[in-house]
């Protein structure tokens, strides 16, 4: 009988990042791996170096047998949305099952004990979910304590993003496409060319709900965009705690989304 396999997922968030160093001494035989869709931020790439250099042990890399555009096909040309999330399924689960094969295995899911949210992403009898910040109380502070203290800290790209992700997720708020655009114009026009328009019926598949990247591009519709964020940071009181999504999350009609586990922890 082949021993159980315990496995990390990571996505590249601050979650997944604090639990792997939460959990390389406890459990020492960790497999890490890293479902990537080849359509990361560089900024999740680089984090993923400082993490491997922490833990002292390669983090996998799992690639989808078929790319994002091959999917996109297939799909009919749907772009994912929150009630169509095809990306997770065909980019990010069905490789990590495909990793785990018909092995007992334990998956770590950085859920932490202040999130509301349960569950997991896998259905597969061979895999057994374990909580370790839920089972040990660790909240959102103790997460980024333990970030501080390694060394690793946050993944940069919060500076103007919430979440982990491919760089034209589609759980995005204005605020953050508006980040995408300034930071990493070359990949903010590259999501801008899936847009499309269907001719026949006048339906548009656009990343960000009832508005094109186009028209949320414009220099008055970017400075608008800006000055409503602006304005809901300064309604704040002072010292008030807010969470990232809370913060970007200034304009938008779906902001209250969750966005796929292993994607986002």
């Amino acid at each position: 009988m082949s021993p159980v396999r315990h496995i990390l997922s990571i996505s590249g968030g601050k979650d997944s990042a604090a639990l792997a160093i939460y959990m390389r001494d406890r459990q020492p035989d960790m497999e890490y791996v890293f479902c990537d869709t080849q359509k990361e931020l560089q900024e999740t790439y680089e984090y993923l170096g400082r993490l491997e250099a922490y833990l002292g042990k390669k983090i996998e890399r799992l690639n989808a047998e078929r790319g994002f555009d091959h999917w996109l096909q297939v799909y009919g040309g749907y772009l994912p949305s929150p009630r169509m999330r095809w990306c997770t399924r065909q980019l990010k689960l069905k490789p990590f099952e495909e990793y785990v094969g018909d092995d007992e295995v334990i998956s770590y899911v950085g859920i932490r004990a202040d999130e509301p949210r349960e569950g997991y992403i896998s259905t597969k009898a061979n895999i057994r979910a374990r909580f370790p910040f839920k089972e040990d109380g660790i909240v959102k502070a103790d997460v980024l304590r333990i970030l501080e203290t390694s060394g690793i800290g946050l993944p940069s790209y919060y500076k103007w993003r919430s979440r982990s992700g491919c760089s034209f997720c589609f759980f995005q708020q204005k605020s953050e496409w508006v980040g995408l655009l300034e930071t990493h114009p070359q990949l903010f026009e590259e999501a801008k060319q899936y847009e499309k328009v269907n001719p026949a019926t006048g339906e548009r598949y656009t990343w960000s709900q009832g508005e094109s990247l186009e028209e949320l591009s414009r220099p008055e519709r970017v400075k608008e965009i800006k000055e409503r964020r602006l304005r809901v940071l300064n309604s704040q009181p002072p010292g008030a705690n807010r969470s990232l999504i809370q913060v970007f999350a200034t304009d938008d009609d779906d902001a209250d989304e969750k966005a796929c586990l292993i994607c986002d922890l």
